[in-house]
């Protein structure tokens, strides 16, 4: 009875940390594609619902509500836009245009979109989305459309990474 009890006392005590885990694992996650077709860069950032709810919360005011508020969607859409950025690799902007916003299911999706750039090398970028209220954020970005996907990742001391083509 004691190793049934143990057993189901170590089972609660992994599925608590689990939860507790999943709470503290923020992550997002944007592509970069050079699209030929429509001859732009097409950026889409992909950031949890879950997280989103938590960071409207802390960044704007404990009313806020993405869910509901359009208002809300608006201000985190340019709360992201403000902090991520594209540059050729000296260092010259990539003017990127909001596209729009939207609830997918469990996601929060953010779009842009640049020209693409004629002997464009490589791409300096800059993600910083959320840095400033969780330390442990990761921001994945893929760049697609030019030779293999190339990625990185954004953690909280990082400003500027890049990839070459």
């Amino acid at each position: 009875m004691r190793q049934l009890f143990l057993a189901l006392l170590s089972v609660i005590a992994i599925g608590l940390m689990s939860a507790t885990s999943a709470h503290q694992l923020h992550t997002a996650s944007t592509t970069v594609l050079f699209n030929e077709r429509t001859g732009h860069i097409e950026v889409l950032h992909r950031f949890f619902l879950h997280d989103a709810e938590h960071a409207v919360k802390q960044l704007f005011d404990k009313k806020a509500d993405i869910h509901q508020l359009k208002r809300t969607q608006a201000q985190f859409s340019a709360y992201v836009i403000e902090r991520f950025g594209l540059q050729t690799l000296t260092g010259d902007t990539l003017e990127l245009s909001e596209v729009g916003y939207e609830i997918d299911g469990n996601n929060f999706w953010i779009y842009q979109e640049t020209p693409i750039v004629d002997g464009l090398d490589g791409l300096r970028i800059r993600h910083k989305a959320l840095h400033d209220i969780w330390p442990n954020q990761q921001n994945l970005v893929n760049v697609e459309g030019l030779g293999p996907i190339q990625s990185v990742t954004f953690q909280q001391k990082d400003e500027w990474l890049e990839v070459r083509f």
